[in-house]
């Protein structure tokens, strides 16, 4: 058996807070907020996805990434959620620039970090 092609997929990110996370996927992301039962709250991603804020007691966020989007305009995107709140991460000898940006050598894509409020680490990439 296969997965159908029309099957959207669902995204699951893990919180151990979630009256802390949801004003962040809601508020900083600006993710429409579409319900919410005793397991999670279900945000729209947009394309038919939806992502689902778990709670998991103790929950910590790995150092990988989880979740993140491509973008067009990676300085403007990152502006734009740095004025509302996203910290972005800047690795020490990695070469991002001021606004935490990082550029491939062969400058094929521009990458750019930040944690969600449970340590979870999202991205933004800008392709060429």
């Amino acid at each position: 058996m296969s997965l159908p092609a029309n099957s959207p997929p669902v995204v699951f990110i893990l919180t151990a807070d979630r009256s802390r996370s949801l004003p962040f996927y809601r508020d900083v992301l600006g993710l429409r907020l579409m319900g919410e039962d005793s397991h999670a709250a279900t945000f729209d991603l947009g394309n038919r996805t939806p992502l689902r804020l778990t709670d998991l007691p103790g929950h910590q966020g790995a150092a990988h990434t989880v979740l993140g989007w491509h973008v067009a305009d990676i300085a403007a995107s990152v502006a734009a959620l740095a004025a509302k709140g996203a910290v972005f991460k800047i690795y020490e000898g990695f070469g991002q620039d001021a606004q935490g940006i990082w550029a491939s050598g062969d400058g094929g894509a521009k990458v750019a970090w930040f944690a969600d409020p449970d340590g979870n680490l999202l991205s933004l990439t800008q392709i060429g």
